[in-house]
């Protein structure tokens, strides 16, 4: 009696870990069929709608080289390094950072309602892309005593993109003291 109770047991057992021993190859029985219906009305997912435009550099046309040819999007992705400190849009106000609308042409450390540190109190020059472009290397290098707590945008390729993006973003309009195109950073 303990054998037909023992062989109910394994033939249970092997069932429950797949196995019947019977033919592999032999398709599954009905009962699999209700798991496969699922995967057959399942919507495939979009593909991500893509933020750069189909002509690369369109956005950017109407800036000073080499920022013409920049990449919007990688721009727009790497200025999210940024976003936690910074705003752009114009009376948006300050973070931790100060608001950067209008920064290109302003004298650092001069927006009105931010407490910059003395490093950039004391600093003499104007925000203009190519100084941009040095800060965003190394902060505290380019201006040791700074509060900034970034280690900068390594890439130079991203920190054209981005000096790109911010110039769009926070109203540029050209400066006297840009730096010519052959003077400029490129990436």
């Amino acid at each position: 009696m303990l054998k037909p109770v023992a062989a109910i047991a394994a033939l249970a057992m092997i069932a429950a870990c797949g196995g019947s021993g019977a033919d592999e190859s032999t398709p599954p029985a009905a009962t699999a069929t209700p798991a496969a219906a699922p995967a057959a009305t399942v919507t495939p997912v979009p593909a991500p709608v893509a933020v750069a435009p189909v002509e690369p550099g369109v956005e950017f046309a109407s800036l000073p080289a080499p920022y013409n040819t920049a990449d919007y999007a990688r721009g727009k992705r790497t200025f999210k390094l940024c976003q936690s400190c910074h705003l752009t849009a114009e009376g948006a106000g300050n973070l931790v950072g100060p608001n950067l609308h209008g920064l290109f042409g302003r004298e650092v450390g001069s927006l009105e309602g931010f407490a910059y540190s003395d490093a950039l109190e004391d600093a003499d020059f104007i925000w203009e892309p190519h100084h941009l472009d040095e800060w965003l290397t190394n902060p505290r290098a380019y201006l040791p005593g700074n509060r900034m707590s970034f280690a900068g945008v390594r890439k130079p390729e991203d920190r054209l993109g981005l000096i790109a993006y911010l110039m769009l973003e926070t109203g540029y309009t050209p400066v006297s003291g840009d730096a010519p195109a052959g003077d400029a950073p490129q990436p």
